[in-house]
């Protein structure tokens, strides 16, 4: 799993995608491999094989970006990959031999895209290693590129189960940045924490203290095994999906897990509150990490 790869499909998107991806690919001395993918056509009424277009532009799709990619990163090593395939399938099996998989993203907007919209979420929700969506924005050179800000990278943590995949991947990513690492944690109160004037404060600080507990016991390892890396915790005490929005905005880099238990094949992949709220709201790269 020495490269990453990026879903194209021409969209300005997708090319923000492959900004970010050459970004850090070139973080992680890792090639970057530029995928499109299209379904076999069959001959259209006139005769002519509507498939010859599709390959011509698929080219070109990729032709151009690499062009564009490797005029920003020329010590980068880029290569294309064009598969006749249905685009979901394709995206599936590059993402079981890749380190991580980007593709594009447009939050809640409805799109039909062989990588967008119907597409993302299916792949999010069955990919063996980590997914990373990327929204567009414009560089100061007027390019595509991916919506970042400058607040580092967030990890949100659920604390009750394993989380070391989803904190090896976000202290990876700090350390590849040279950028803090904030851990988040979000838990509704109690309903017996609610009285008539309000919130009983004692119970709301014993369960701030409880998670802060949990957080650190989650995170110390991995402060060691990364002690380059600036880290900050807290707990948010209202829903985890509201904490994770809140806490992503201005961040470069949102990481969220997905438990692999929650596969499910169908219309409507079972991705949990938290990552749906992330992937529909977060203004920055989400990574939605798998883990057991």
């Amino acid at each position: 799993m020495e490269h990453v790869t990026v879903g194209l499909d021409g969209s300005p998107e997708s090319l923000a995608a492959a900004h970010w991806a050459a970004d850090e690919a070139e973080r992680r001395k890792l090639t970057l491999c530029l995928l499109h993918a299209w379904p076999l056509l069959v001959e259209e009424p006139d005769g002519v094989r509507a498939e010859m277009d599709q390959d011509y532009w698929a080219r070109r799709i990729v032709q151009n970006t690499r062009v564009e990619l490797q005029a920003h990163h020329p010590g980068l090593s880029i290569v294309g990959s064009l598969v006749a395939d249905d685009a979901e399938h394709a995206l599936l099996q590059a993402a079981s031999e890749s380190e991580m998989t980007v593709l594009g993203s447009r939050g809640l907007v409805r799109v039909e895209s062989y990588f967008l919209g119907d597409i993302s979420l299916p792949v999010v929700a069955h990919a063996e290693r980590p997914v990373v969506l990327v929204r567009a924005g414009t560089g100061d050179d007027g390019r595509q590129s991916a919506r970042t800000g400058t607040g580092g990278v967030v990890v949100a943590l659920k604390l009750h189960g394993p989380c070391d995949d989803l904190l090896r991947f976000a202290f990876e990513a700090a350390a590849a940045r040279g950028r803090p690492l904030r851990a988040v944690h979000g838990r509704s109160l109690p309903v017996d924490a609610y009285v008539p004037w309000g919130v009983d404060h004692d119970v709301a600080e014993e369960v701030v203290q409880d998670a802060k507990k949990l957080l650190d016991r989650a995170l110390l390892p991995w402060r060691d095994r990364f002690p380059q890396v600036e880290v900050t915790d807290g707990t948010a005490l209202v829903s985890p999906a509201k904490a994770v929005v809140q806490a992503a905005e201005g961040a470069d880099l949102l990481v969220v897990g997905r438990g692999r238990g929650r596969r499910r094949r169908g219309p409507a992949p079972s991705l949990g509150p938290v990552v749906q709220a992330a992937i529909h709201h977060a203004r920055c790269p989400v990574a939605v990490v798998p883990h057991d």
